[in-house]
Formats: C-alpha cells, structure tokens, sequence
C-alpha cells in the first residue's frame, strides 16, 4: 500500500483548500503553483500511488476524472479554445506526488507537449 501524501490531507481538508469538486471518487482543487492561467488538479480519492498501481476496479474512478475535467473546462471558460490533460507516472514521467493526479491546463495557447 502506498504511503499518505500531502493530497490524502487535501481530500479530508486537514489542508484547508478551497475544493472546485469533490465526491465519492475524486477531488478537484487549484494547483498552488500553475503552469497556466488554469491549472487544477483533478485526484482520486483513494491513494493510488502511480498509473502503474491502477486497477481494473479503479477504471470509474478513472473515467470520472475525465468527465470532471470536462465539466471544470466548461466552467472555467476554456473548453471552447481547448485544454490539455496531463498524468505523470515515476521519476522520468515527471511525477512528484505518489498519488496520480490529473492536470487540467488551459486559458492560453499551450505549445508543444515537451520541449527537449
């Protein structure tokens, strides 16, 4: 079993954070240091360390960070001009937080995926 992360106190707002969506399956909040003019993340609230750990009981889990993805677009006012989604797994994907999470970035031209 993975370890708690700072995003498990976030769910249970031992970390007060201003929460966008939260339900039974995943949690949405701001990114504290965004890489664009919108930048949440979007976590399942059960610990699942990396993509690696996923399971096929954790494909609702998953599809709903999609969908919430889509509704946070739409209510941030990007939807229209487009997003990016992003999920890191391990060192070299960039991921710093063992708990996947899902960026949702937007409300500016984005650029290529990587710059290298």
């Amino acid at each position: 079993m993975a370890e708690e992360t700072i995003f498990s106190k976030i769910i249970r707002q031992e970390i007060p954070t201003p929460l966008l969506y939260q339900d039974d399956l995943v949690t949405a909040f701001r990114d504290i240091s965004p890489k664009a003019p919108t930048h949440i993340l979007i976590i399942p609230n059960k610990l699942i360390a990396t993509t690696n750990d996923v399971e096929e009981d954790d494909e609702l889990t998953l599809g709903r960070m999609i969908t919430v993805a889509k509704r946070l677009a739409i209510e941030e006012g990007i939807s229209a001009d487009g997003y990016r989604l992003i999920m890191n797994c391990n060192s070299h994907g960039g991921q710093e937080v063992y708990h996947i999470h899902m960026h949702l970035l937007g409300g500016k031209r984005l650029g290529p995926m990587l710059s290298v």
